[in-house]
């Protein structure tokens, strides 16, 4: 979804680009080489496709961007991991349609971003992946630090069930409902943008978001 040209966003500072690099691929990347744990792969992957996904989204004013910027970086993060060791993928397809309805999802936020606080937009998406990575983060080195219903909440944790499944099979019977919620907030959250600046779409996206999030706290919570 391309905004009209009066609705882009004007400033592009090359902050934010770096910032869609050190986000989206340096720092996953050594996330990868410090790790070497392919039950983190999952994790590091989706917060790196988040990062670059949502900033360059919200930092271009374009969806299509957001798109194109987080299926190459999270192909590129894993061949690393691979490389690094990763086994062999458990479900390749599985792998990459996870990876497209993500980047998708992640775009989208980040579109929204852009259309409601213009050149701040990318601001917002960084300040998004950094609280997301934070939970993400601290729930993988400190199990138990955060309720399994909060991090249910989180898309990056939708990414990172879906990925996982496809990279080495684990928790593949929670990968359909983590799927739904990532396609279905997708759709919702440009449902706002397309219709910006009325507000009662948001009533929408917030619904949307709760009920999915239910799903896959209901698939998943109760494995834990």
């Amino acid at each position: 979804m391309n905004f009209r040209p009066e609705d882009q966003v004007a400033d592009r500072p090359r902050l934010a680009w770096l910032t869609v690099t050190l986000a989206g691929l340096v720092v996953p990347a050594i996330a990868l080489f410090t790790t070497h744990d392919p039950h983190a792969a999952g994790a590091v992957i989706a917060i790196g496709m988040m990062g670059t996904g949502m900033i360059a989204a919200a930092a271009a004013g374009r969806f299509a961007v957001g798109v194109l910027a987080a299926l190459p970086g999270g192909a590129g993060l894993v061949l690393l991991s691979r490389w690094l060791g990763l086994p062999a993928l458990h479900d390749p397809d599985g792998v990459a349609l996870a990876a497209i309805i993500a980047s998708v999802s992640f775009a989208a936020r980040g579109s929204l971003f852009a259309r409601s606080a213009s050149a701040r937009g990318w601001w917002i998406a960084l300040a998004v992946v950094a609280g997301e990575a934070a939970v993400l983060l601290t729930a993988a080195a400190m199990p138990g630090a955060w309720p399994g219903w909060v991090l249910a909440l989180l898309p990056a944790q939708w990414a990172t069930l879906a990925l996982q499944a496809g990279l080495t099979g684990s928790g593949a019977h929670v990968a359909e409902a983590a799927l739904l919620a990532l396609g279905g907030t997708a759709a919702a959250t440009l449902l706002v943008a397309r219709l910006w600046p009325r507000r009662w779409p948001y009533l929408i996206m917030f619904t949307t978001w709760l009920g999915l999030s239910a799903l896959v706290w209901e698939r998943w919570g109760a494995a834990l």
